[in-house]
């Protein structure tokens, strides 16, 4: 094609531009790889900016452009629905030049006499060309995010993102309250579903499992469909599940109840972090990201304060015959679900990312929201008459173009493009970093609780109350029998009665024409007994809890079936739990306020590094936790001081990758965070009772190792996003 043949007003530098798509996609064509294939899917969405700044709108031969509210507007070259741009239009497949045609060499079929030669010279003159492509799109995206930065400096700082901070902040919550739930009713549940220790602990792991596959299909999906759509189904999800999960009787219908609940719900860090950041300006959003992780503490204490204020009134239950039954702590599992319900509820009046549309080629959409952002600030401001004005920083958008391509495939290609060489490094990098913080944290948050509850049992029995070779005859017991031993005892005619018995445990004793009613029981066990015309009439006393006795004619009349919730947990020992969470919780308030203040100052990397080295610095005074109260205070340390970390991770996740790879980026390493807390969780807590080193070993030493690759990665702070 010469130079001569392609004119009608057109600048040489737009006709370069379209010989270059058109190089790219006959790459394509002769299967040059994926690198090539990358480049020009990104080609097809770049910006024409400096394009139209040569030309003038006479020069295409068109009407001049309309103007409305000064934004750019031209029906004829930008396609809203459907994404096309002029650098797209006219091109048949049949009328396509071969590689290097432009540049003046020859064809390969025509010009064999030139032999290895010239298809050595076309190849390294296309390489340069791909090569100066590469170069021109980087400049085109830095452009599209400072004209991006533009409009969100006009449109402000406000009321609307004040609005979106609460909304959003539900929804973080709402993830808040999920991590809680599940180790707040295993206690009561174990009764009602006859729960034995393997299941226990899968019960407590689901959630994570289901967070983690959740956290990468909705991150993925974000990109495809929309961060507001996609969040809106996963806690749809969520709340229909844990809805469901506080009715159904099941042990295997409550599981996968709180696994699709888990699954809903892992959406909600990825998507929600990336789609506020969309709606901050660079010098707000580093502040306000590290403000909106407070409500993932609210949901914490939330969850703290219902379980106490609920599962330990067990009059608030009803049962339908033994079939159906539900307790307090379904109560407190439906009200679990309210902050995802409220989300649901206030996210439908909350626009899609603007930034989203734009990338999609739907330009009108993302003006409309981004003049509703400006408008709601200014009219909260007292500048109702000021007029949202982006005549210029609209027009680099006008000529995106969008590559329709499948969900799957295009959920594919976005995962795949994390891993491309231009990221490849940030993504190892940011997988070791979320691996390490997550292992540690997670293990040692659970590993706490557990270690309390190891502390408090040996508490317990060293106040034990030993009973040798005692003789009773024609006793009534009708009061509470609690923590002791009785060995070799010989009872005679006694009657037990309306009572409680709570680790109780009587071993080689022989009771005699004695009377066993309405009995309730709670880690008890009658071991070697010998039982003679014994009667045990309405008791819990069932036969595993008689191991290796005798019974002569003895008999079980109405004997309590199935697993009940009996009324025998300890009311301290519950509050200890719901208030060790709670403070856990609390104690983050003070390191969420000081990241919030101090990230747009000292930077993302040198708080994630500082918080790192001083939280693994914290883990060496476990050693000197030999007491509930001590641990308690570590726990809270450890908590208070972690969270900058975090804050401080998931800023700089959400700012070193653009905007269309970026919840895709976020939950991959979200989903892969939740993999290692499988892992922490179950090997810390393997360790639990044996010896504390080695816990604290592992932890110190992920975090040391987290605290130093943070430093290798790229400093986010000052940059608009990409």
């Amino acid at each position: 094609m010469e130079t001569s043949e392609v004119a009608y007003g057109r600048s040489d530098f737009v006709r370069g531009a379209k010989d270059i798509a058109k190089v790219a996609k006959k790459q394509v064509g002769k299967k040059m790889g994926r690198g090539v294939d990358k480049m020009t899917d990104e080609y097809t969405k770049r910006s024409y900016k400096r394009f139209e700044e040569e030309d003038d709108d006479e020069d295409y031969g068109g009407a001049p452009s309309s103007n409305n509210d000064g934004y750019y507007r031209n029906d004829s070259r930008a396609n809203d629905d459907e994404g096309h741009s002029d650098s797209t239009e006219g091109h048949d497949e049949d009328d396509e030049i071969y590689e290097g045609e432009y540049q003046g060499i020859p064809r390969a079929d025509s010009g064999k006499a030139s032999g290895t030669d010239g298809a050595t010279d076309a190849q390294a003159q296309q390489f340069r060309d791909l090569s100066a492509y590469e170069s021109e799109r980087r400049k085109d995206q830095d452009e599209l995010a400072e004209q991006y930065e533009t409009i969100l400096q006009e449109c402000g700082h406000g009321k609307f993102q004040w609005t979106l901070y609460f909304v959003l902040g539900l929804a973080l919550m709402a993830d808040g309250v999920e991590i809680f739930v599940v180790g707040f009713v295993l206690p009561s549940a174990e009764k009602d579903m006859c729960l034995s220790e393997p299941n226990k602990g899968m019960l407590g792991l689901i959630v994570y499992l289901g967070m983690m596959v959740g956290a990468f299909v909705w991150g993925c999906l974000a990109d495809r469909i929309g961060r507001r759509q996609t969040l809106l189904i996963s806690l749809s999800i969520n709340s229909v599940f844990a809805f469901f999960s506080s009715f159904v009787q099941g042990y295997v219908s409550f599981l996968f109840c709180r696994l699709a609940s888990g699954v809903g719900i892992g959406g909600s860090i990825p998507i929600v972090f990336s789609y506020y950041s969309e709606f901050l300006a660079q010098e707000k959003r580093g502040e306000h990201l590290s403000w909106l992780c407070m409500f993932w503490m609210i949901g914490g204490i939330y969850a703290s304060a219902m379980a106490w204020a609920i599962i330990p009134h067990y009059g608030w239950s009803f049962q339908m015959g033994s079939a159906y039954q539900f307790h307090s702590w379904r109560v407190f599992v439906l009200v679990c679900a309210l902050p995802s319900v409220a989300a649901i509820s206030a996210l439908t009046m909350m626009p899609e990312s603007p930034r989203f549309f734009l990338e999609n080629g739907k330009h009108d959409e993302a003006w409309m929201i981004l003049k509703q952002v400006h408008d709601t600030n200014m009219r909260a401001k007292g500048y109702p008459e000021r007029v949202f004005s982006v005549r210029h920083t609209m027009r680099c958008f006008t000529c995106v173009s969008v590559c329709r391509r499948t969900c799957l495939h295009s959920v594919w290609r976005n995962f795949q493009a994390v891993f491309s060489p231009e990221y490849r490094r940030t993504t190892y990098m940011m997988m070791a970093v979320w691996f390490s913080m997550s292992f540690s944290y997670y293990g040692l948050t659970v590993w706490f609780p557990d270690m309390i509850k190891y502390l408090q049992k040996q508490d317990y029995a060293s106040r034990t109350k030993f009973f040798a070779k005692e003789k009773v005859e024609h006793v009534t017991f009708n009061f509470t029998l609690e923590n002791q031993v009785h060995r070799q005892g010989e009872y005679f005619n006694d009657k037990f009665m309306n009572l409680k018995m709570r680790s109780m445990v009587f071993e080689d004793s022989l009771f005699e024409e004695c009377y066993f009613e309405d009995i309730t029981s709670s880690n008890t066990f009658f071991k070697n007994c010998t039982f003679i015309a014994t009667l045990f009439y309405n008791t819990d006393l069932f036969k595993y809890r008689l191991v290796n006795c005798k019974l002569f004619n003895s008999t079980f009349l109405h004997n309590k079936e199935g697993c009940l919730l009996s009324d025998v947990s300890d009311e301290n020992n519950a509050y200890m739990v719901y208030f060790v969470s709670f403070l856990g919780t609390l104690a983050v308030l003070p390191g969420n306020i000081v990241s919030a203040l101090l990230m747009d100052k000292i930077g993302r990397l040198r708080m994630l590094a500082g918080s790192s080295v001083i939280s693994c610095i914290s883990c060496f005074f476990l050693s000197f936790g030999n007491s509930e109260s001590a641990m308690i205070a570590l726990l809270c340390l450890f908590g208070g001081i972690s969270i900058a970390s975090w804050n401080a991770l998931d800023v700089l996740t959400v700012e070193l990758y653009p905007s269309d790879k970026r919840t895709t980026a976020f939950g991959f390493l979200n989903a892969l965070c939740k993999l290692a807390a499988v892992l922490g969780i179950s090997i810390f807590t393997s360790f639990v009772g044996i010896t504390k080193a080695v816990p604290i070993l592992f932890a110190s030493g992920a975090l040391a190792v987290g605290s130093f690759l943070a430093l290798k990665l790229p400093e986010t702070r000052g940059q608009v996003l990409k």
